[in-house]
């Protein structure tokens, strides 16, 4: 991120999650976590208020996880995939989160406390370039959209700490928003969308120099062509948001004289040339204002304030991510 040093990126990071951890937007937890590959079975089987729709992608989906291991979920949140992990790995196995934020850890053992059968469950407060874990702790790694917050010179202590965590022959599968090309200065210099995961992603060739030269091997990195603008067309109660496209200099919506409001194209900002609808009520309805990205809760949004126009999907994208240690 341009001009900015790691002091001040994790102040931001940490702000901007204690909000997250706030949040009650159940629907629209479902509708991130659903577009980027969990299943409905999945959700149902964890608390609900476990997720917060930050998720980049499923990590579980390529982690192949076996009752009796153990996993370590980096940047655990409010416990989303470590509730989860622990499904499948059964009361021999051990699912712990690490996370360096109170609200979030506070939140997931809040959640922790009113589950059954979670003796398997821990988590604990730490930041992912130095976990407060002995080495060879873990059978698995896993991490969804969190190494791309940590600030670029931090980065490579991240996947050292991956390389020790690990068991011989243990295994990393990772989700996270990687860059397909240089992004502009009108986003790598936000902050809104570095904490939205956004101007701090790496370069592919970045993220596998940086496993090689830990250690890692078979290294495997896909896009998964997953929609990153869900995070900003979805409102609280998970459904697409409208927008009311009319310019500035055109009459108010309840005027019923020319405002144009629809149902944005996905990525573009843009609308058909439908009428306002002459009924105040309802152009109120339909016309909030495209730049709002906030549900009615107050949580803030994983993509922060977007340029209008701006297509994530041009500049990023959600990858998954494997590695074995050898």
């Amino acid at each position: 991120m341009a001009n900015t040093d790691s002091a001040k990126i994790y102040d931001q990071v940490r702000e901007h999650y204690s909000s997250a951890s706030r949040s009650t937007s159940i629907k629209y937890g479902e509708t991130v976590a659903k577009s980027f590959g969990y299943s409905a079975e999945e959700l149902a089987s964890i608390p609900q208020d476990s997720n917060l729709g930050l998720s980049c992608g499923n990590p579980l989906a390529i982690a192949s996880l076996k009752e009796g291991e153990t996993v370590v979920d980096l940047g655990s949140g409010a416990g989303f995939d470590v509730f989860l992990a622990a499904t499948k790995l059964g009361p021999s196995g051990r699912a712990i989160g690490i996370d360096i934020n109170d609200d979030m850890l506070a939140r997931a053992n809040r959640i922790k406390s009113t589950t059954a059968n979670n003796d398997n469950i821990t988590f604990i407060k730490g930041n992912i370039t130095s976990v407060p874990l002995p080495a060879e702790t873990a059978d698995c790694i896993i991490s969804n959209c969190v190494i791309n917050l940590v600030p670029r010179a931090d980065k490579p202590a991240v996947f050292r700490e991956m390389h020790r965590l690990l068991k011989k022959g243990g295994r990393v599968a990772v989700s996270d928003i990687l860059a397909k090309k240089a992004l502009p200065e009108k986003l790598s210099a936000d902050v809104a969308m570095y904490v939205g995961c956004i101007a701090g992603a790496s370069q592919v060739e970045e993220y596998e120099a940086w496993l090689r030269e830990a250690g890692f091997q078979d290294v495997v990195i896909v896009d998964t062509g997953a929609d990153l603008n869900v995070y900003l067309e979805t409102g609280a109660d998970g459904k697409k948001k409208g927008a009311c496209c009319a310019p500035a200099a055109s009459p108010a919506p309840d005027s019923g004289e020319g405002g144009r409001c629809c149902d944005p194209v996905p990525g573009s900002g843009c609308c058909s040339s439908e009428p306002a609808a002459p009924d105040a009520a309802a152009s109120a309805a339909c016309c909030a204002p495209a730049e709002a990205t906030t549900p009615a809760d107050g949580f803030a949004i994983p993509a922060g304030v977007v340029p209008e126009k701006t297509d994530l999907n041009e500049f990023v994208g959600s990858y998954k991510i494997f590695a074995v240690k050898s």
